[in-house]
């Protein structure tokens, strides 16, 4: 029999558009005679659209108008409600980037309604898409990562030349500013000097009351993989080195350029080397730092973990994981022999394993305590 699955995509979030490319592109690469596929879309104002004519890119380029071609509905807590889109759904996969779809918040939804997701869980979502509690974590791990200091833009606000100085003897330049909770590139900046630092805090404190400065590395090299849970295994894809950082990937060279109608010509054609061009020593420290970040945060479904490399490539730094990587980095798994489709199909087995085994923990504890009575039992959800 069909299962039903639904893919969830769009979102509150200034990622709302890279989004719309992943959701799309997962809906045209799922197999559509294993699933029914529901589309499911949150648009920027928050509110939920389900409907078949989703799946037509042309539709969110004027969504306002073109709302009405959509249903809308109301998101029901009672996985019952044959009314509802998600009521009869068997698994759901989160397309959502950024904010209010990768941070926890929506797989926190999910775990309400008992509706099995992909991506890691409300804790391990969380923490990967906050980059300076996710920096707190890795070096907790022992994982090499590069010299940071993290504010607020209060603090910045109340003390602009304290910190600026703060950044120049600690850091030195050149540094990179980044939003802790955001992704694609959008609002991070790069400073080599006061000038280029107090721009950059600027720009990334319109996208989050918290700012990470990290220490820039000279000449690097960045290299990606993504990572995959399967049976219990946690898979490692082809390593892939983009441009390199100082020349970091902006959104627009990510999502914009030589884009198809769902944007897969656009993530597959990007400038880089796949595999990457690295030593069998450095590729064996990346592929054990990937299994020990991916087991501490529990990812299921995709993720990918970036790394950066100093340039003569003999040092490797952890950058960040993302849980919901853009395009689900299907172009990393290709090589591996693990098509979109399939990729997919893990994902889909994954949430639902995850959501058996999740039904084996004791979740409800009968007692007789408020009768001040002894006695008592646990029983499952």
């Amino acid at each position: 029999m069909k299962k039903n699955i639904g893919i969830v995509f769009g979102g509150v979030s200034v990622e709302h558009e890279v989004s719309i490319i992943t959701g799309l592109q997962i809906y045209e690469n799922i197999d559509k005679e294993k699933y029914n596929v529901s589309l499911v879309y949150i648009a920027k104002d928050g509110e939920w659209y389900s409907g078949d004519n989703l799946k037509n890119v042309k539709l969110y380029e004027d969504w306002d108008v073109n709302k009405r071609k959509a249903k809308h509905f109301f998101p029901s807590f009672n996985k019952r409600d044959g009314k509802n889109a998600l009521g009869k759904l068997d698994a759901v996969i989160i397309a959502c980037h950024g904010n209010y779809g990768e941070d926890g918040k929506l797989q926190g939804f999910f775990e309400l309604l008992d509706i099995p997701y992909s991506s890691p869980g409300v804790i391990g979502s969380a923490t990967g898409m906050d980059k300076i509690v996710m920096k707190k974590i890795l070096s907790g791990m022992g994982l090499p990562i590069l010299p940071y200091l993290w504010l607020t833009r209060d603090e910045w606000k109340n003390d602009k030349r304290g910190w600026i100085n703060k950044v120049h003897y600690t850091l030195d330049y050149p540094v990179f500013i980044k939003p802790s909770n955001l992704g694609s590139s959008i609002g991070i900046s790069m400073a080599n000097n006061e000038e280029e630092l107090i721009k950059g805090v600027e720009i990334a404190s319109n996208y989050d009351k918290r700012i990470l400065i990290e220490k820039g590395v000279e000449n690097a090299n960045e290299v990606n993989c993504s990572v995959l849970k399967s049976g219990g295994e946690i898979l490692i894809s082809e390593m892939e080195e983009p441009v390199r950082w100082e020349k970091f990937l902006s959104f627009a060279d990510k999502y914009l350029s030589n884009s198809s109608k769902s944007g897969k010509q656009s993530m597959a054609a990007m400038t880089r080397k796949i595999p990457a061009e690295i030593s069998e020593e450095i590729k064996d420290r990346i592929i054990d730092f990937s299994k020990k970040i991916c087991r501490a945060v529990d990812v299921k479904g995709v993720a990918r973990i970036d790394y950066l490399l100093n340039s003569d490539k003999t040092k490797v730094y952890v950058n960040e994981i993302n849980t919901i990587p853009g395009s689900f980095s299907f172009y990393l798994w290709e090589p591996k022999g693990v098509d979109f489709s399939r990729l997919i199909d893990i994902t889909i087995e994954e949430s639902i394993k995850e959501n058996d085994d999740k039904k084996k923990n004791i979740y409800r504890y009968d007692s007789d305590i408020l009768k001040k009575i002894g006695g008592s039992k646990g029983a499952k959800r």
